[in-house]
């Protein structure tokens, strides 16, 4: 039989607006949950919401960045990467994990 995982729990303060706004969500712990599920799915791969890079994070970039450009989107105007050495202007989008 499988052990049984520990649940951690984590609490934190919210300011009066907030704990308004989710005083009527039925199960305000399952709804956390998913927001930060959510939010972390849309995190910078590289950065990890950081919004710095390391010094040798940056090294790598520079490197990167070389033979690609960020293009924004003529359809929907989101901000992509592109290679260059390529020629790439597949527009499809990509879900950033195989960056």
């Amino acid at each position: 039989m499988p052990a049984k995982r520990k649940r951690e729990i984590v609490t934190f303060k919210v300011d009066q607006p907030l704990w308004d706004a989710m005083r009527g969500i039925e199960n305000r712990s399952e709804f956390i949950r998913s927001a930060i599920l959510s939010a972390l799915d849309s995190v910078c791969p590289l950065c990890k919401g950081s919004g710095i890079l390391t010094p040798d994070q940056r090294k790598h970039w520079k490197t990167f960045a070389k033979n690609h450009a960020l293009e924004e989107c003529e359809d929907c105007h989101a901000v992509h990467l592109v290679c260059v050495a390529r020629g790439d202007t597949d527009e499809s989008p990509r879900d950033g994990k195989d960056l």
